[in-house]
């Protein structure tokens, strides 16, 4: 098998550092654990996914409306104390 080619000393990327005994990447144990099973949520039957899934996404449209509430408000605000006082233009 071939070797890789080495072109002097490589940087080290993000926290990964170069194992010199097989010129393999590896991550420090204290953060391969981050990524282990034990941190993932269990996984959950069809129907609960349905019951958590049945509602939609409520609170995205609650942003959302409130975002876009403030938007038109700012709008009108905009409009009747900036603009009309102006008078009409040309």
């Amino acid at each position: 098998m071939a070797q890789p080619v080495s072109h002097g000393r490589e940087p080290p990327i993000g926290n990964l550092r170069r194992d010199a005994a097989n010129e393999v990447k590896t991550m420090p144990a204290e953060e391969a654990r981050a990524h282990s099973p034990d941190h993932a949520a269990a996984p959950i039957d069809a129907a609960e996914a349905v019951q958590a899934l049945k509602s939609g996404p409520i609170g995205a449209f609650v942003v959302a409306s409130i975002a876009v509430g403030l938007l038109f408000v700012g709008w009108l605000a905009f409009y009747f104390l900036l603009f009309m006082p102006r008078g009409p233009s040309g």
